[in-house]
């Protein structure tokens, strides 16, 4: 019974999501042709793409499809204007995935996780689907029962400045069970 109602939830929220994301980019090119955009006022803002797939310690693997779509933090966005400025690190760090069991709603002001376990993935970089999308790759074991509800893309594999934070509805892990994280951050063009 439990299983059935976290099978529904997740369905719930995936096509929320899903309906959300479709009625933005089906209504981004009129929003931008008149003038009156949420992409901050008539700019376009980059957005974030979080998909999951569960590969359970048998080798089964279950692909969870987006399980989230946010935006950058605030740390990063000033990390970018730093790095323009002085470029005093390597801008292209941000690989590390980390994963928790933190509920709190993430926020542009995010920092780090709410409650990080097990240690950070060194994702593959590569390019998206075309050359303005960015695309990491990572993957994290368990090494004990988990109750998995947010991820974050870091520049280092501990501490470090937080490109992005997400939340979703749990994924539960027993000890050798994964999660295949995959983040895209979309950067268009032109305002």
């Amino acid at each position: 019974m439990l299983k059935l109602k976290i099978k529904a939830n997740n369905f719930v929220m995936l096509t929320a999501q899903w309906l959300r994301i479709l009625i933005k980019h089906l209504s981004r090119p009129a929003l931008l042709a008149s003038g009156v955009s949420d992409y901050l006022n008539g700019t376009v803002s980059p957005e974030a793409r979080l998909s999951a797939v569960v590969i359970r310690g048998d080798g089964t693997r279950k692909d969870l499809g987006i399980i989230s779509t946010k935006s950058v933090t605030t740390a990063f966005v000033n990390f970018v204007v730093d790095q323009l400025q002085a470029e005093t690190s390597a801008f292209g760090d941000f690989k590390f995935h980390g994963m928790g069991t933190g509920v709190v709603v993430e926020n542009i002001s995010d920092t780090a996780l709410g409650t990080a376990v097990e240690t950070r993935a060194t994702g593959t970089q590569v390019e998206g689907a075309s050359a303005n999308i960015y695309r990491s790759v990572g993957t994290i074991t368990a090494t004990a029962s988990r109750a998995i509800t947010e991820h974050g893309l870091f520049n280092a594999a501990t501490g470090g400045t937080l490109m992005d934070r997400s939340v979703f509805s749990v994924i539960n892990l027993v000890n050798t069970d994964s999660i295949q994280f995959t983040y895209e951050l979309t950067l268009p063009a032109g305002g």
